[in-house]
């Protein structure tokens, strides 16, 4: 177990620097192409970070204003919020924010960028198909991302991939409707570069970004089943998402890592960049090593 979270640390670090090697490579090409020296370059590195900075701070109140969820107290839903007032304590944890989203797809997620300042929130529709024990292990999984600190590596990764996006966008407008150095607007070289760089590199960043929230939900898995020592529970609640899973009301793709269950519509592309592991799979973890837990 500790192995595995060493692991996913380092896997971090090597996927979020390939993010700026990858944002660098498309400033140095833009420089190449349009300017010559470093200008596009530097440019490209400083938005990126800025943007980044930017969502370290104000992801977890977007990704909640998205969701449609409100606050709660304890007075409001006795049985959410002391369950997981339970598992803040037995982890050691500052009591998050509680929220409830209006909507009858069994799901939850958590946000925030440290456990100081961490939020989670549950469907409506969670709370009417789960037991007490399921209702449990499913936090237990939330309150796992918080500890592991998935919350600030998804927001991080969330703001990258989106400034790849906003720099292939940049690049591909230019190379149709602008002109390279020397005012070739028409240079196919520059017309092939823009298609790339509006096809390929965004593609690769939600390549990445499913690759990190895969790894980090089997994580969360395993952290949660620790946090309550009862896998069966946890794999029992994930049995039920995956029974009644349905699309969220509000669906928005940008957030779709941040939810235990995917939210969205099943369609060709999101089979493709799927940010959840198979459920059978999450499943059949948990039992083979539940003597572990």
């Amino acid at each position: 177990m500790y192995r595995a979270i060493a692991a996913n640390k380092r896997n971090t670090v090597v996927i979020i620097a390939v993010f700026i090697v990858l944002i660098g490579v498309l400033g140095l090409v833009a420089d190449y192409l349009y300017g010559g020296g470093f200008g596009i370059f530097a440019g490209t590195l400083i938005g990126a970070a800025a943007y980044t900075l930017f969502q370290y701070f104000a992801a977890g109140s977007q990704a909640l204003a998205m969701a449609g969820a409100h606050p709660i107290q304890k007075s409001d839903n006795p049985r959410l919020y002391r369950i997981v007032e339970n598992l803040a304590i037995t982890e050691g944890l500052p009591m998050p924010k509680v929220y409830l989203v209006d909507d009858p797809a069994p799901n939850a997620f958590a946000t925030g960028r440290d456990p100081e300042h961490a939020s989670v929130a549950a469907t409506t529709g969670l709370l009417e198909i789960m037991t007490d024990r399921e209702l449990a292990g499913v936090m237990a999984h939330e309150l796992g991302h918080v500890k592991n600190y998935d919350i600030r590596v998804s927001t991080v990764v969330f703001g990258l991939t989106v400034a790849v996006g906003l720099i292939a966008d940049i690049l591909a407008r230019m190379a149709f409707f602008g002109g390279n150095r020397n005012n070739n607007g028409g240079n196919p070289i520059v017309l092939v570069f823009g298609l790339v760089a509006m096809l390929v590199a965004p593609l690769v960043a939600a390549m990445i970004q499913a690759a990190v929230s895969r790894q980090r939900e089997y994580l969360a898995d395993a952290t949660g089943a620790l946090t309550t020592r009862d896998p069966e529970g946890l794999a029992s609640a994930l049995q039920k998402l995956g029974d009644y899973a349905r699309p969220l009301r509000r669906q928005n793709s940008t957030m779709a890592h941040l939810w235990m269950n995917d939210p969205m519509k099943p369609g060709v592309m999101d089979r493709m960049f799927q940010t959840h592991p198979p459920i059978p799979e999450r499943v059949k973890r948990l039992l083979e090593n539940s003597t572990r837990f």
